[in-house]
């Protein structure tokens, strides 16, 4: 199967990243896309950033190691992961998950697979600054955790 990782501070495009990944996804007939944009949240105090830090090139093979599980999970063609990394603001896009596969079933069982694992066990670190100045680390969510378990059977 092939897989492409990558952790950047630059946007992406989605259309551009779907045309690539579809050069290399066979006769897959389904392709599934995940973006994530990062949230103003309901806060007292608008959210002025969200910061990532990651671990260089332990990031990287982590995600790979957990695409190479969803393969053997799922009968996959090609699959495409970008997480950005440094200030992203509010709308700004900070995920990108794309899966190709025979068929749509495994193709959207692994994307969310992948981003639970994402949201909760890959090497990054968040931080919420404030337009106030203020700032805190973010915790784990017990829901995070919660839709991660199930894919422990």
């Amino acid at each position: 199967m092939y897989c492409d990782v990558t952790v950047q501070t630059a946007a992406f495009d989605l259309g551009a990243e779907e045309l690539a990944l579809r050069a290399h996804a066979g006769d897959a007939g389904a392709l599934v896309a995940f973006q994530g944009m990062v949230r103003a949240h309901d806060e007292a105090t608008p959210l002025a950033a969200l910061f990532l830090e990651h671990y260089p090139g332990v990031t990287e093979a982590e995600i790979r190691r957990i695409a190479g599980q969803a393969a053997a999970r799922w009968p996959l063609s090609a699959c495409r992961v970008i997480h950005r990394v440094g200030a992203l603001v509010p709308g700004e896009p900070i995920v990108l998950v794309l899966i190709a596969a025979g068929h749509r079933v495994g193709a959207f069982a692994a994307a969310e697979y992948l981003m639970d694992y994402l949201k909760t066990q890959a090497p990054f670190w968040k931080r919420e600054d404030f337009v106030d100045g203020s700032s805190r680390w973010v915790e784990a969510k017990a829901s995070d955790d919660a839709a991660c378990e199930r894919w422990h059977d």
